[in-house]
């Protein structure tokens, strides 16, 4: 091999080796600088205007790292809504991460839950946004018996753009879904087509919003939550992960949250590592019960304290002796196999409690 050959190859790898250095430069600076922008203050916010208001509630308890951290996800509608204004949550997620565990659990909340909003008296549990975040965390919390640390606030715009972003997701339609409104000029109807499915922005907004079927908001949670679980998933690739400053620049106008660069990060890290472990809708239909308050048809919970060890029971599984566990399985078994077949004669025991679907959802 001649010098000159070998200085040639030198220089191609150091030019090779600075590109990749400049690169990462590059994308860390961006990546660091897409976090930063999601955390809005002063007129950038969009609670800017109940700021002070909101500011008589409790600040969330900070997150050490260490414990679970509970995430309140809410997404609104804004169409028609003057600047400033903030709209009832159309939906509205807990996140729940145990970094020892390595585990993650997604509660979808009905927003027609009837609760005590602090400093507000009670109503649906969807109206607690509009009295600003810690509001809507702290009511939130006291529903489910657990802290809530932070908050990640959107609207249709940023849930599109997110899924956009990450070139859409593929994603099984359980059935046709039609739905069509002058109201609002057809822009947001939806008509889906049953089957495996390439989802954009547009498609994945109208599966997570259609609720004109039997079982209304119960099965538009439990759409909510498979899809996002569909979009956290397709996150987690090596091609969105690579194009991460690009996605948080594209959502980054819709988004606000309390969480600091330092958290996220602290969170990114620990979402990569765990595993989605379950989802629930929260109240659960044993639980709930259909009232007229005020002239509006609201969900009130039959026992706080039960829903509470509920959550406790998912987040926490109790864990059985291992003593007892296997004469205790077998002496139950034909007992539980006997009730398993009557729900299904009978049909599915949570269905038959469940409220009307003429429930006014608005």
């Amino acid at each position: 091999m001649t010098k000159k050959t070998k200085k040639t190859i030198i220089w191609s790898v150091s030019l090779i080796l600075a590109a990749i250095i400049g690169y990462g430069i590059y994308y860390a600076a961006s990546f660091y600088d897409g976090l930063q922008s999601l955390q809005k203050s002063g007129e950038s916010s969009p609670f800017r205007e109940i700021e002070k208001v909101d500011a008589k509630v409790p600040a969330p308890p900070e997150w050490e790292g260490t414990e679970t951290v509970n995430i309140l996800l809410m997404g609104v509608d804004a169409r028609g809504f003057e600047e400033g204004e903030i709209p009832r949550s159309d939906s509205m997620l807990v996140a729940s991460i145990d970094p020892v565990k390595k585990k993650m659990h997604l509660f979808s909340i009905l927003r027609d839950t009837y609760v005590e909003i602090p400093g507000y008296d009670r109503n649906r549990i969807n109206t607690a946004i509009t009295h600003g975040p810690n509001t809507a965390m702290k009511a939130v919390g006291d529903l489910l018996g657990i802290p809530v640390q932070y908050y990640v606030y959107t609207d249709f715009q940023g849930f599109m753009k997110l899924v956009d972003s990450v070139g859409g997701v593929d994603f099984y339609v359980e059935k046709d879904m039609k739905y069509s409104s002058k109201a609002d000029k057809n822009e947001y109807d939806i008509e889906l087509k049953q089957g495996m499915q390439h989802l954009d922005g547009n498609a994945a907004l109208q599966y997570v919003r259609f609720r004109y079927d039997a079982m209304g908001d119960f099965t538009r949670t439990e759409r909510q939550r498979e899809l996002l679980k569909a979009v956290a998933k397709k996150m987690q690739t090596t091609t969105s992960i690579m194009k991460l400053p690009d996605i948080l620049k594209s959502v980054s106008p819709y988004i606000d949250t309390n969480l600091d660069v330092e958290d996220m990060w602290k969170l990114a890290n620990v979402a990569y590592k765990s595993k989605m472990s379950g989802s629930e809708q929260v109240p659960p239909m044993k639980l709930l019960k259909e009232e007229h308050i005020g002239g509006a048809a609201v969900l009130t919970v039959g026992n706080s304290d039960t829903l509470k060890q509920y959550i406790q029971d998912i987040l926490n599984p109790p864990t059985p002796d291992p003593e007892t566990e296997g004469t205790e399985g077998t002496e139950s078994n034909s007992e539980t196999t006997g009730s398993e077949n009557n729900d299904s004669e009978n049909g599915h025991s949570d269905s038959s409690t469940a409220p009307s679907a003429t429930t006014d959802r608005n």
